[in-house]
């Protein structure tokens, strides 16, 4: 039976779009990298970081079984993340990064634990360290942000960003695996917290729900690329809630505190306080009826 005619414009109409945008489709019939193999690939990592608290098997020991998943998910997502060069030449980069990554597994467990400890002492409301483990977003986020910013430093494409965009689609928190935190990074409720690719962040820094470490302007578009378009807050330094911190050249001073709602796009000395006035509350007395007002 043929298809009806309108059927046979439509695909026309869109074989046409396709031939017009060859930057977009031009690999198209290339497999891409898998998003649900991504997933998994961050659940085993956060399994054999956090073992005993995750996963299936929460025995004593090494769960090499788990690494050796870990190696062959990557390298198997890398093969397909290296696009521009042939099959063979890629694969063999992707086996050596994957080796690369494993090998840092122990550092990067040795930093979620700076993380976990800020986060257990910056907040009187944690009851023990596992209830972060199991349930803070901020430490979710930062952990998926510190796994694809070792992806991001060697060059890997795609694959960094598929992590952390899973991870802001869970927490609400949006990290971009480019940006650089230090030490004992601790984020607070953290829903609507934003962190732009170039920011730069120092030791035992604390940020609150909702702030926003972002480019000044981005009209100017791919012109900015490559070039620092968001802040450096450096170290001990606490911004509350709502906070806005913009521009590449701007610097948080070591020491400083951002109170909440304060819009920032210029460098602040180190041990400042930061604070907007506090805005005039007007009180009206409503007529109350039976009680009610």
């Amino acid at each position: 039976m043929s298809r009806p005619d309108f059927i046979q414009t439509i695909a026309r109409e869109m074989e046409e779009n396709r031939e017009n945008h060859p930057d977009v489709y031009a690999l198209s019939g290339i497999p891409m990298p898998d998003k649900e193999a991504v997933i998994r690939l961050i659940r085993d990592l956060r399994t054999v970081v956090f073992w005993g608290y995750f996963g299936e098997d929460r025995g004593v020991g090494l769960p090499e079984e788990i690494l050796e998943r870990i190696y062959e998910t990557l390298k198997t997502q890398l093969c397909l993340a290296f696009r521009k060069s042939d099959w063979d030449c890629r694969c063999r980069f992707a086996d050596e990064t994957a080796r690369s990554f494993l090998s840092g597994i122990p550092d990067l467990q040795r930093a979620m634990m700076l993380d976990l400890e800020a986060a257990f002492t910056g907040d009187p409301a944690a009851v023990s360290k596992s209830e972060i483990i199991f349930s803070y977003p901020g430490f979710l986020a930062v952990f998926v942000y510190r796994a694809a910013h070792i992806l991001y430093q060697m060059g890997v494409p795609l694959l960094p960003r598929m992590m952390t965009e899973y991870a802001h689609s869970r927490t609400g928190i949006d990290i971009h695996a480019g940006a650089t935190i230090g030490k004992s990074f601790f984020i607070d409720h953290g829903t609507g917290v934003v962190i732009g690719e170039t920011t730069v962040i120092g030791d035992s820094v604390k940020l609150y729900q909702g702030v926003t470490l972002g480019a000044l302007s981005t009209r100017a578009g791919r012109e900015l690329f490559g070039k620092k378009r968001h802040p450096t807050i450096s170290d001990n330094v606490t911004i509350y809630s709502g906070a806005t911190i913009l521009g590449g050249d701007t610097v948080i001073g070591q020491g400083s505190v951002i109170g909440g709602n304060v819009f920032l796009a210029e460098s602040v000395p180190p041990f400042t306080k930061v604070s907007i006035k506090v805005p005039d509350l007007v009180y009206k007395e409503g007529k109350k009826d039976n009680g009610k007002v």
